[in-house]
């Protein structure tokens, strides 16, 4: 069922969508409707009332609004050896391409003006990865040949930065934050009309550094460069991403919110440390409201900030990043 996300333009608008989509996948979305019989609560009437289902149930249920449906594409997470991934089972692939198109559009604008270039080893070598996906897509709708893909080859990649420098080209660098450190170490330069945008994950091949720290090295391996940061995961269908490379803004058909620590149906006020809780109206056919493993901080204009995951989590593919 096509509900309109994408046109969302006021607070109003987005509650009865959240609603619309609430009754909907409580209806139809089997796990989610167990989990709120579970919790013995009545039908949500507004948008505080809704429940929000663990984004753990990705990893043991299919989170599907109809079962009997061939799903088009299924992303899964990264994980450590043996630890057990999530899997998201995407029925219609348009609307993760609509969310792309429509969030790309509102914070960076045309593609078209961009070459996008693309460094995430370990990505690249596993299938599945929703990541990779968007990425495409946008290095395919850059339309520029320069625009791809550098798994390890970050000698190629530095001569190309160098080049598209030269040659006054807007650029956006998204990677992994491993890879972005080496390149760093290895090749710093002046990239005055560049983007590096870090999605995080050390993926053990180094220390965890915090945020700050990281964006103190690339800022001074990449000077004038503008450092970003990128939210996104497996069980949602919408990013979120930080200009100033801390707060992250989300598209209008997403919002967040903190839960409490110790008491996971409460939310808390801004400013406080609680647990993330995301709404993503782009999740019609699996479930739009995920409570995260990620602590966070939100803020009164909707912002938020990650500031790491929970103890005893799975250390997985992005924004594993605190903030000093």
């Amino acid at each position: 069922m096509r509900f309109p996300v994408f046109d969302i333009k006021t607070t109003e608008h987005f509650e009865k969508l959240a609603l619309d989509i609430y009754r909907y996948q409580l209806e139809n979305c089997a796990v989610y409707k167990e989990y709120c019989s579970f919790l013995g609560q009545s039908i949500a009437t507004q948008v505080a009332e809704i429940p929000f289902l663990p984004i753990s149930f990705f990893k043991t249920h299919d989170v599907t609004t109809n079962s009997k449906i061939e799903e088009e594409i299924t992303f899964t997470s990264s994980g450590t050896t043996g630890l057990t991934t999530s899997s998201h089972k995407v029925l219609d692939i348009e609307i993760y391409n609509d969310s792309l198109d429509c969030s790309f559009k509102q914070f960076y604008g045309n593609p078209e003006d961009y070459t996008v270039l693309a460094l995430l080893p370990h990505y690249l070598e596993r299938t599945g990865s929703s990541l990779v996906y968007m990425v495409d897509r946008w290095i395919r709708q850059s339309k520029d040949e320069t625009s791809g893909f550098y798994l390890n080859n970050i000698k190629d990649l530095s001569a190309v930065l160098k080049s598209l420098q030269d040659a006054d080209r807007k650029v956006i660098l998204i990677g992994v934050t491993f890879a972005l450190l080496q390149l760093a170490e290895e090749f710093p330069m002046e990239l005055p009309n560049t983007i590096i945008m870090e999605t995080g994950g050390m993926k053990g091949m180094r220390k965890e550094l915090i945020k700050s720290e990281l964006h103190d090295i690339l800022k001074t391996a990449f000077p004038k460069a503008q450092i970003h940061s990128e939210y996104g995961m497996t069980e949602l269908l919408s990013q979120a991403y930080a200009p100033d490379g801390v707060k992250f803004q989300t598209p209008a058909w997403m919002q967040v919110s903190a839960r409490d620590t110790n008491d996971p149906l409460t939310r808390i006020s801004h400013g406080k440390t609680g647990g993330l809780n995301v709404i993503d109206l782009a999740n019609i056919e699996s479930c739009a409201f995920i409570a995260t493993q990620d602590l966070c901080k939100t803020y009164v204009d909707g912002t938020f900030e990650v500031l790491g995951r929970f103890d005893h989590s799975d250390v997985r593919g992005c924004n594993l990043l605190a903030i000093g």
